[in-house]
């Protein structure tokens, strides 16, 4: 069990360097969307204020080359800002003379959030100079960066090996949530999967399928497995890649004797009349695409979910993005929402789906990650983690 910041000793006076997921959603405009990654921090940040740390955190922001003042952290500030008045300063930089200087001066309860961390190309080579220039600006770090706990970047893992370190409430939450779901579920456990690619989630399905009793596939992925079953798909998202995987996938679920549920039918369009045509299909050929799951699939999906006490979805049921396609993703949140079930939705389109039907408060756990909740999820080890010190040593 990784050590939290509860097993710290007094945080007072300390410079605490809070590695944080503040990667929020924009619009094609460059306006942020959703501010749930900041509103899910706040707990963390909260305790460490009200015991008088000095809370220096550090996140990044889309994917920038370099300096790109449209992915700078101040929009980000400027929300702090509204639940610690008066306790929020910026730095315009994450390292060098002005960011200590500014640390200098910090009084013990207030936050110092640096700029965007990814304009220093040396962050994603996990670089050991600029790791160690982090390092010098903090006496301990805490990770509560759950979303980027997979990547071995110089905020996630370099800085983590050179300072006394901890896990964030965040952090802890997630991996406690999503290890008990997987390890002790309650029965029976229904696991959705969605989105493009089977090799993508491939660990994550196989993983889950040692204590879930029925995975049921939708998406694009759900077309290669289709395939695999000697199905035509038309011209819907597939290739040969990804039928092998979903052969190599149905024939280890059968050696487990778990049930595996396809869709039986489609919405689909005629392929270059995305606009004009939409319809339900059984058996899509031709030059039919298929771009969500139809009637028939939604109520074989919602008989499962009403019968578990458990579900965990990963990935969208079709392009959902499309209001012409996104009933069925829809509809599938709702009937998760509103059941028995205890619920883990992770993905971000997954949680953006959610969130779009109107039903985000009603699912238990709304995981933070993407990349790094499949790598949970697949019971993969994740470098974030991993370096954090243990709880009893």
């Amino acid at each position: 069990m990784k050590r939290s910041i509860k097993d710290l000793a007094s945080v007072e006076g300390k410079r605490i360097f809070l590695r944080a997921d503040f990667n929020l959603p924009m619009d094609r405009f460059g306006r942020i969307t959703d501010t749930t990654r900041v509103t899910s921090e706040l707990p963390t940040i909260r305790y460490l204020v009200e015991r008088g740390a000095k809370v220096i955190i550090c996140s990044h922001l889309g994917r920038p080359k370099g300096f790109d003042f449209r992915l700078s952290m101040w929009p980000i500030a400027l929300i702090l800002m509204r639940y610690f008045p008066g306790k929020v300063q910026f730095a315009h930089k994450v390292i060098g003379q002005e960011v200590k200087d500014r640390i200098a001066n910090m009084s013990n309860g207030s936050i110092l959030l640096l700029e965007n961390v990814r304009f220093y190309k040396e962050e994603e080579e996990n670089d050991p100079g600029f790791a160690k220039e982090l390092a010098s600006l903090a006496d301990i770090y805490v990770n509560d960066a759950f979303g980027v706990a997979h990547r071995k970047h110089a905020s996630t893992y370099g800085v983590a090996r050179l300072l006394p370190n901890a896990i964030g409430f965040l952090m802890e939450n997630e991996i406690q949530t999503i290890t008990e779901a997987i390890q002790n579920p309650k029965k029976p456990f229904v696991a959705i999967f969605g989105g493009a690619k089977v090799q993508d989630k491939i660990k994550a399905i196989l993983n889950i399928a040692k204590s879930a009793d029925v995975i049921l596939v939708g998406g694009a992925m759900a077309y290669s497995f289709l395939i695999a079953r000697g199905e035509t798909v038309g011209r819907s998202m597939a290739n040969t890649e990804s039928v092998a995987y979903a052969e190599q996938v149905m024939a280890e679920l059968k050696e487990m004797g778990k049930r595996l549920v396809l869709p039986v039918d489609h919405v689909a369009y005629t392929f270059g009349d995305r606009k004009e045509k939409t319809f339900v299909t059984e058996i899509l050929s031709g030059e039919m695409v298929g771009a969500d799951i139809g009637p028939k699939t939604i109520k074989l999906f919602e008989d499962e979910i009403k019968n578990a006490r458990q579900v965990i979805w990963n990935g969208p049921l079709g392009k959902y993005e499309d209001e012409k396609f996104q009933k069925g993703t829809f509809e599938i949140a709702k009937e998760i929402a509103h059941s028995q079930a205890y619920s883990i939705v992770g993905g971000g389109d997954s949680v953006s789906a959610v969130k779009q039907a109107k039903c985000m408060r009603m699912i238990n756990h709304i995981s933070t990650g993407g990349g790094a909740t499949l790598k949970l999820l697949g019971g993969e080890n994740l470098p974030g983690i991993d370096v954090i010190q243990e709880k009893y040593l």
